[in-house]
């Protein structure tokens, strides 16, 4: 890419807004319901009643001893080792020192964290920074009682943090394979490879119910349908913890377990993630509140409050569900941890103080980086009666609880833990087995008009598309990074792309696969199999306006198919998605959901053996609804009246042909957001991508949580929380030198003439951590020379408070009349500099300009 140097325009401070950011809450005004009625009637219809929920007992039960040893400890604690054991930081951001000082409960890595922040550390690297954080947590030279700290991870679907670990379909996928044997045989390699590296504590199941497949966390549902969801996700508790009343229960084969994300993640409106669920309470009962009843009966030890509102109530600050319902009614005596800094989107908390949670019956806070100001605030709110020492009392004997259950202050550090003894069991070849039948038992096959499967593995095939040969793509989110983005096969030893698989079939078999990613060939292939999807994304990164499916693909199976050439689509995604198009396009359609890292397991099912018998059939049956149209992204089994294209429940086999009709690809108007004017929310808003750039390479692509300029690392970006995780990012110049920029593009450029001339203005949140120290340029741009329009914001920026979110507007004018093409826009957002800044930003988007009346120089309005 060229970076242009056009005609400059300078801003003075009287051309631009600067205005406070409003909370999360204010953010979210628009889905609240406004007037007095209509809030007198939700709090009218959120009203708990702990009676009505299911009257539930701890398989487990108390133990004297264990109760004893607990109250011992109490006596001989400080207020300042309690407060310690409540605290849960990031290992970005505590060190083993910070554990051994401030006697800390507990630490977790986040998604896309590391030992030393090294993406390629090895198991080794892993174990021995839990050692260390045991060793310093377990130091009684100050006088504490030294209790070992307990390390959570997210291993949602295999140890997915570790590189050559084990990675299996996403729930999903697993709900649609629908087998609780293999749940818990999944649950028992997780829990293995989990405990070679020295850690003790999942962050899983979960447990969600999604019921708007716009969400971005649908894949992490095992269904729409609580009965599976209660099934499937008691059985993985099984598998991580040991069955209740057995010698496995919390053995040193196992690890904590957690139920997530209680109440009603999977019930937001409108599928928004961390949004309102509006459900009464019979419906967050017996809908989302299924696999907890089921959860709690299989013994599962901790329970993650979740990010969501019901009816306006977050429920980090829900008492009535966290303690009178969970704790009271349902029995639970384990632990309640919060989810990432989940306490600080409460009325009148952040992320550094917020007492409200821990009185509402949050035990431990997940804390990542402001835990050191949560801790002072916290003593002191204990010291002044605030809190009182009761509730402490109480949150600080359920966390001993656990960790005396799971035998973890008698264990002695992780390295000389038997688990830990064989580093070679993470990906070994026993679990990719499991994983492999897990890949092939998920596969729903939705179309084979005239049995073009089995296809037979002597035959000449051709294999297509962007995902054929992309383990980080059929891996989906949460893989090796929270995005599950940047990743390349290289960083997958050990398992097979889904091309893979089907190379090594077809040549034992004597055939001939080929590989073309754009489906390009010399001679005519017997049959295509053609592999595409979704990109990896998670959280509310992932969420959608609509399910309909717009990547890559459809020109592929449309070029093959006037080819003559019968052809099988290899759909990978994290929901049901509206396809007509593709389906029309193919003679076959196979539903692969997100399978992980044995893709060999497609080949499995979609070859015959070498003899020509059937391997393995189709067994995957639909947990999700299929939708009929783009706009029914709300089509749930037995309650919703829409009708959809493919039941739940559906799915065919090799016992007869499943032949779908020609579908209509006309479908219902439906209000999709406009990524013309929305660029950054949360993340890069596709198709706009992030990227970095100096004059040894102008395009450095920044998906994930790390990047870099090739010239020195001179402009480094990570990833920044301001209202939610990652939501934000930071970029650090650090030296001066030649320009070096970050900004966002699309290979789709967008006409915003309409747009200048009528008044709109780009508009972003900007945090400075260090000021500038030489010109500062923003620009929009076409790509190329001499089209793009740069202003100057060096006096602007210089006079911004540091270390506060600011938000800067400038009318599009400015940039129009700067030089810049504005029906060719490529580049919404670019800043430069040729000196030191360090600045964080977020909300790019594009506004009305009399939000903050943006103008330009010389124009009085």
């Amino acid at each position: 890419m060229n970076m242009w140097k056009p005609r400059l325009l300078v801003l003075v401070p009287l051309v631009f807004l600067i205005a406070a950011c409003t909370s999360p809450e204010a953010d979210e005004s628009s889905d609240q319901d406004s007037s007095e009625s209509a809030r007198g009637e939700a709090e009218s219809v959120a009203t708990v009643h702990p009676d009505q929920w299911p009257d539930l007992e701890s398989p487990v039960g108390l133990d004297d001893d264990i109760e004893k040893r607990i109250s011992n400890y109490l006596d001989a604690m400080s207020d300042e080792e309690k407060v310690g054991q409540i605290i849960q930081g990031e290992i970005r951001h505590t060190t083993p020192e910070d554990a051994r000082k401030y006697h800390l409960g507990s630490v977790l890595n986040g998604g896309g964290s590391f030992p030393n922040n090294e993406k390629h550390s090895t198991p080794q690297d892993w174990l021995d920074l839990a050692d260390a954080y045991w060793e310093a947590s377990t130091d009684t030279s100050d006088g504490g009682q030294g209790i070992p700290l307990i390390w959570g991870v997210d291993a949602v679907h295999g140890h997915n943090n570790v590189i050559g670990a084990t990675l299996f379909p996403h729930n999903i996928g697993l709900g649609a394979a629908k087998d609780a044997d293999l749940m818990r045989r999944i649950g028992e390699v997780t829990a293995a490879e989990v405990l070679a590296t020295g850690l003790d504590w999942n962050f899983g199941p979960t447990l969600a119910v999604p019921r708007d497949d716009r969400w971005g966390r649908a894949y992490e549902g095992y269904s729409e349908h609580p009965e599976i969801v209660a099934e499937l996700g008691a059985a993985m508790v099984e598998g991580l913890q040991g069955k209740v009343g057995s010698d496995e229960f919390l053995s040193k084969n196992k690890i904590i377990s957690t139920a997530k994300h209680f109440l009603g993640d999977g019930g937001t409106h409108t599928g928004k993630d961390q949004g309102d669920t509006r459900a009464t309470e019979a419906e967050l009962r017996d809908i989302h509140g299924a696999g907890y009843v089921t959860a709690l009966n299989a013994g599962v030890q901790t329970v993650m409050a979740s990010f969501n509102s019901w009816h306006g109530r977050k429920l980090h600050g829900h008492g009535p569900l966290l303690t009178d319902v969970l704790k009271g009614q349902m029995g639970f005596d384990g632990f309640v941890v919060g989810d990432w800094n989940g306490h600080g989107q409460l009325p009148d908390c952040t992320n550094g103080n917020c007492s409200a949670a821990f009185l509402a019956g949050v035990d431990m806070f997940m804390v990542p980086e402001d835990w050191k100001e949560l801790y002072g605030n916290l003593l002191d709110q204990v010291k002044s009666g605030e809190i009182p020492r009761e509730r402490l009392n109480e949150a600080v004997r359920r966390i001993l609880r656990v960790k005396l259950r799971a035998g973890l202050l008698d264990r002695g550090k992780p390295s000389e833990r038997a688990v830990s003894a064989d580093l070679g069991i993470i990906g070994s070849e026993g679990h990719r087995a499991v994983a492999r039948e897990a890949v092939r038992k998920s596969l729903v096959l939705i179309k084979n008009n005239g049995s073009v499967l089995p296809i037979d593995p002597g035959a000449e095939i051709l294999v297509a598309g962007s995902g054929a040969d992309n383990i980080g793509q059929q891996s989906g989110g949460w893989t090796i990074t929270w995005q599950g983005t940047g990743n390349q096969n290289a960083e997958f030893p050990g398992g097979s792309s889904i091309w893979d698989g089907i190379e090594e079939a077809v040549q034992a078999a004597g055939g001939k696969a080929t590989l073309s990613a754009d489906g390009s060939y010399d001679q005519k292939p017997d049959v295509a199999i053609v592999v595409y999807g979704e990109e990896p994304y998670a959280e509310f990164q992932g969420d959608r306006d609509s399910v309909a499916y717009e990547g890559p693909g459809l020109d592929l199976l449309k070029k093959l198919q006037a080819d003559g050439i019968p052809t099988v689509s290899v759909f990978i995604s994290g929901r049901p998605m509206w396809v007509n198009p593709h389906l029309n396009a193919s003679d076959a359609f196979v539903a692969a959901w997100l399978p992980g890292s044995e893709g060999a397991g497609v080949a499995d099912v979609l070859l015959k053996s070498n003899d020509g018998s059937l391997a393995y059939d189709f067994q995957g049956k639909l947990s999700f609804s299929w939708p009929a149209d783009p706009s029914h992204a709300v089509v749930n089994h037995g309650v919703d009246t829409k009708k959809p294209l493919f039941p739940f429940g559906y799915g065919g086999s090799y016992a007869e042909e499943i032949a779908v009709d020609q579908l209509p690809e006309t479908i219902e108007e439906v209000e999709v957001g406009d990524s013309a004017k929305v660029y950054f929310d949360g993340g890069p808003v596709p198709p706009w991508k992030l990227y970095l750039g100096d004059e040894t390479d102008w395009r450095v692509p920044a998906p994930g949580a790390l990047a870099t300029t090739r010239t020195s690392q001179r402009l480094k970006l990570r990833v920044a929380d301001r209202r939610v995780q990652e939501d934000a990012r930071s970029v650090r110049w650090h030296f001066p030198g030649t320009e070096a920029v970050v900004y966002l593009q699309s290979e789709n450029p967008v006409d915003l003439e309409r747009e200048s001339n009528g008044g709109l203005a780009l508009s972003f949140d900007v945090y400075i951590e260090e000021a500038p120290t030489d010109k500062v340029t923003l620009a929009m741009g076409c790509g190329g020379d001499a089209c793009g329009g740069e202003l100057d914001m060096t006096e602007m920026l210089s006079g911004l408070p540091l270390e506060s979110w600011q938000t800067l507007r400038f009318s599009l004018r400015c940039f129009a009349d700067a030089g810049m093409n504005m029906n060719n826009v490529e580049i919404p957002f670019r800043v430069g500099t040729e000196g030191t800044l360090a600045m964080r930003f977020s909300d790019v988007k594009l506004v009305t300009a009399s939000e903050g009346n943006a103008l330009c120089p010389g124009n009085d309005g």
